[in-house]
Parts: structure tokens; C-alpha cells; sequence
């Protein structure tokens, strides 16, 4: 028999447990920004299996192009705006920004495995010897070519081949009656852009962005022979409107066979091979990025990379989402559910070292050799006093590319000539470095 005291203590546990049911329930919602690559729309797809795996957690994704993204993540993690949760950032603001204490620190475990990591993102992620940004992919540069063309014009393709090669396949494997271009380069204006790709061709032209004092170099020989080059071969071998054309848009080209080579990220080549996605997934083969006065800098090295802002107030359930987006079980995932072609590359050992990966990614010897080859510290021929391929890792960088990157497409459009192009960016450029405090 229950005393009073039981009936009158039920009814207050009960109301007790009823409050406590709604904060019990209430999912953590986090805010990914993220850009609109193949592979963050493949993570987006399989967000059920996080959430099945982590009920209280909800993922809310804010999918961006490339330009947008870093424009909206800079803004807000500049103002502590806490917009987003995690963040999709590169391999150029992750040093910057965990040094000014923007970014936290992935709380890696002995079940995450960081030593599987390359090390050559690992490093270039990490401040202090902590990782602040877990790479999501990773990449270099190399070229894409059409065997079935270069065969058809009687040219081997070698491993690593020269510039003056490249144009003499374009030349010959032009046909605009058929829909088929020599050659596709990035044109579209942007530090991440066109710059990514031509700050490669300045490289290995024996160029530089600044000298040991930081004075812009832009109207050197090394930038006139890169941007001439490029100007001149894409208005002789590219398609139509090469001036709009960043990766997405050459992605479509070459996967509907209008181009017949490609220099540009080494992701590139997991879709170009996709037979679902590409017209001419047979007829695709890889070599490295092409040199022309030297090899020091001609392939670029990047990384997207998941990280958490230090204004975020769901750090504990952002750094679990981080961890499983860029754990070996993710990739594990993807293979399961799209095969082993479909994988994000250039982040772990261990994909590079899977049977079942080399077996279905012809390009995987490519793209290893070509990130490893790659150096953040070693990219000019002249010393330089910034680290970084294709960008100078400076908070300044990001302006000085943008304005650069305009300038580039005006030549490509011939709305201005190379050299009005180049004075007008080492003018910005300077103006630039001087309101910056490293030129007087």
C-alpha cells in the first residue's frame, strides 16, 4: 500500500521529467559552410548517416561558390559574426587564422589516427604542433589529357611535359567544327581562380609574386612570358568564353569531351573517369603539371579543410561532425555506398594504400606523385620570403589576387593588353603591400 507521500511525489517526478523531455530532444544544429565542389555535395547526401549515428545533432548546410564562401566565412570569422559552426576554409587561411586565435584546435584521438595523415597537409594545417583544420581532400595540379586525340595526332605524352609540348598537342588537336578545344584553363577572375593556376605558370617560368623585400614582381620577364603564353594559347586553342571558365565550368566541358587537356586540380581527375559522369571516361590519361624554365613550382598544393571557429558555441558537437567528415570510416563510407573512384583523395595514407582505391582510381600514382612533389616552403626559382605555391600565405594575398585575378581576365577578354594588365596589378599589388607596412 503507498503512503501519501508516494502520491504526492509521482506526480512532481513526472512534471519534472516532462520539463527535462524538450532539452533532452532538442538536437544541436550545426552550420556548415561549405563550397560546392563534387565531393561536399557527396558529404551533404550522406548527412543521414551521421544523424542516424548521432541523433542529437542536426546538420544545417550553407553551400557556396568557391568566390562567395570565402568572402562570407572571412567577413564573419573577422567580425566573430558566429554565423557558422564549422567552416570550410584552405590551406591558405588555416596558418593565418590560427595564429590570430580564430580557429580551435580538432581534438584529435588514437581512433582518428592524425599520424595517418599526409604529412605535407598535416603540417601546412597545423600552428604550434597543434592540427587547427582536418583536411577534407586534398590536392596538386596536374594534366588531363585525351589519349585518344594524342594518339590520333601521333604524340606521346611524357610523364612530365614541357609547356612548348603542350601547345604544339593543342595546336594540333584543335577542331572547333567537331566541339573540340585544345585546350581548357581557368579564366574566371580570383585569387583562388585563375590566379591559382597562373601563379604556377609564373613559377615555373622562373617568376615569383615578391622578392626577399616584399617588392611586388609583376612586371618581370617571368610574369610577361607566362601571361603572353597563356593569353596567346587560349585565344588559339581554348573554347569560347575561357574568360568566365573556373574549375565547375571546365569540369562540364571536359566531361562532355570539348577539351582536349586540362591543367588544374588533381581532384579533377576522380570525375573526368567517372563513367557516370563523364562522356569520355575511357579515353582520359595523367601527367604532371608542365614546366617550362623550371620544375619549382609548377604544381600546385591545396586543401579544403573542415574547422571550427573559435565564436562557436556547439564546439563539442562541431568537432565530432569534423572528426567523422574527415575519419578513414568516412572514406570507408563513400566507397560503400559510390565505390572507391568516388572517394575524397589527398588527405590519408591509407587511401593511397588501399588495394581496392589503386584498382579503381587509374590516376592515383598521378596525383600522389604530384602532391608529393609539391612544396609549401620551396616554389620559386628566386628566393622568396613567403610560404606558399600558388598563393603567398599574407592576410594581404587575398585583396592583391582578387585585383591581379581582374586584371588577368581584361587580357584574356582583350579589353586591355598584357603588359596594361600587369602594370596595373603590380600597382595594386604595391599599394597593397605598402598599406600593409612591408614596403615603405
Amino acid at each position: 500500500m503507498l503512503n501519501k507521500r508516494h502520491f504526492l511525489q509521482a506526480p512532481l517526478a513526472v512534471a519534472a521529467a516532462i520539463a527535462l523531455m524538450p532539452s533532452a530532444q532538442a538536437a544541436t544544429e550545426l552550420v556548415i559552410a561549405t563550397v560546392n565542389n563534387g565531393h561536399m555535395i557527396e558529404m551533404q547526401k550522406l548527412t543521414p548517416h551521421f544523424e542516424k549515428a548521432h541523433p542529437d545533432i542536426k546538420l544545417k548546410w550553407v553551400t557556396l561558390e568557391e568566390g562567395t564562401l570565402r568572402q562570407r566565412v572571412t567577413t564573419d570569422i573577422a567580425t566573430k559574426g558566429g554565423q557558422f559552426d564549422v567552416m570550410t576554409i584552405g590551406l591558405y587561411e588555416a596558418p593565418i587564422w590560427s595564429k590570430k586565435g580564430w580557429l580551435l584546435p580538432i581534438a584529435t584521438d588514437a581512433a582518428y589516427d592524425a599520424d595517418d595523415l599526409l604529412p605535407a597537409f598535416r603540417d601546412g594545417l597545423s600552428y604550434q604542433g597543434k592540427l587547427y583544420a582536418a583536411p577534407f581532400y586534398g590536392e596538386s595540379s596536374m594534366l588531363m589529357y585525351r589519349k585518344d586525340l594524342a594518339d590520333k595526332a601521333g604524340f606521346k605524352m611524357p610523364d612530365q611535359p614541357t609547356w612548348t609540348q603542350v601547345k604544339e598537342l593543342a595546336d594540333k588537336i584543335t577542331d572547333p567544327k567537331a566541339g573540340v578545344y585544345g585546350i581548357c584553363l581557368r579564366g574566371k577572375p580570383g585569387w583562388g581562380d585563375n590566379m591559382a593556376f597562373l601563379t604556377t605558370l609564373v613559377n615555373t617560368n622562373g617568376g615569383q609574386w615578391f622578392d626577399m623585400s616584399w617588392k611586388p614582381q609583376l612586371e618581370t620577364k617571368p610574369w610577361k612570358d607566362a601571361i603572353n603564353f597563356y593569353v596567346d594559347l587560349l585565344k588559339k586553342d581554348g573554347p569560347p568564353g575561357s574568360a568566365a571558365n573556373s574549375f565547375n565550368e571546365i569540369l562540364a566541358l571536359f566531361n562532355e569531351g570539348k577539351c582536349g587537356m586540362w591543367v588544374d586540380a588533381t581532384i579533377a581527375a576522380s570525375f573526368i573517369s567517372d563513367p557516370k559522369q563523364s562522356k569520355v571516361a575511357d579515353k582520359v590519361a595523367f601527367a604532371q603539371a608542365p614546366v617550362a624554365v623550371t620544375p619549382k613550382g609548377a604544381n600546385w598544393m591545396w586543401s579544403w579543410n573542415l574547422a571550427i571557429p573559435s565564436s562557436s558555441t556547439k564546439a563539442d558537437a562541431a568537432q565530432t561532425f569534423v572528426k567523422w567528415a574527415t575519419s578513414k570510416e568516412y572514406i570507408q563510407l563513400v566507397a560503400k555506398e559510390n565505390g572507391w573512384g568516388a572517394v575524397p583523395t589527398g588527405t590519408r595514407k591509407s587511401t593511397y594504400a588501399s588495394p581496392e582505391f589503386q584498382k579503381a582510381a587509374k590516376f592515383a600514382a598521378a596525383e600522389l606523385k604530384a602532391i608529393n612533389s609539391a612544396n609549401l616552403s620551396d616554389s620559386t626559382l628566386p628566393k622568396s620570403p613567403y610560404v606558399g605555391v600558388q598563393y603567398a600565405a599574407i592576410p594581404e594575398f587575398q585583396a592583391i589576387g582578387i585585383a591581379v585575378g581582374q586584371q588577368m581576365t581584361a587580357a584574356l577578354s582583350g579589353k586591355v593588353t598584357v603588359d596594361q594588365a600587369l602594370k596595373a596589378g603590380q600597382t595594386a599589388a604595391e599599394r597593397e603591400m605598402k598599406k600593409g607596412g612591408y614596403l615603405k
